[in-house]
């Protein structure tokens, strides 16, 4: 058996996506589920440049005091007008006390949040195509306002 090869990542953009104050559905047998209102943002790489579009949504899922799943769906602007979508899973967790500042909306230092993600993404434009057949994957970091997401293609 030959040595497995890991992939290499390739640096594509950051996000920076604008959110609003969560929507609170409180504790349910399931868990404790939110969804957060995002309101748009920007794209900024090497690769991908524009804008996050109003509309889109973080739903989450708190397992517990320290552990968050979020599934953000939302959709970005190229500059040349193509629409992209992005499905954006992610596992949040930290102490009980910085996951309970961050659904506060306090800032907490991102060092001390595990955040990490995977995106898949949709387009019809054949510009942008290629996105359809790669997987992504971020770091990121929640502020008050926005979640800042670093973005890598898996190659």
């Amino acid at each position: 058996m030959s040595t497995p090869v890991p992939p290499r990542l390739e640096f594509l953009a950051e996000l920076s996506v604008n959110v609003q104050a969560p929507i609170d559905a409180g504790p349910a047998p399931t868990g404790h589920r939110r969804i957060v209102p995002i309101t748009g943002g920007t794209v900024t790489g090497p690769s991908l440049n524009g804008t996050v579009l109003p509309g889109g949504a973080d739903f989450q899922l708190l397992h517990s005091p320290e552990l968050t799943e979020l599934d953000a769906r939302y959709m970005l602007e190229t500059g040349d007008g193509a629409l992209i979508h992005v499905h954006n899973s992610a596992l949040r967790h930290g102490s009980a006390a910085d996951i309970a500042r961050l659904n506060r909306g306090e800032a907490v230092d991102p060092a001390a949040i595990y955040f990490r993600c995977s995106l898949r993404f949709s387009t019809a434009s054949e510009e942008w195509s290629w996105l359809n057949h790669v997987v992504a994957v971020g770091t990121g970091e929640r502020y008050p306002v926005a979640v800042r997401i670093a973005v890598f293609i898996v190659r």
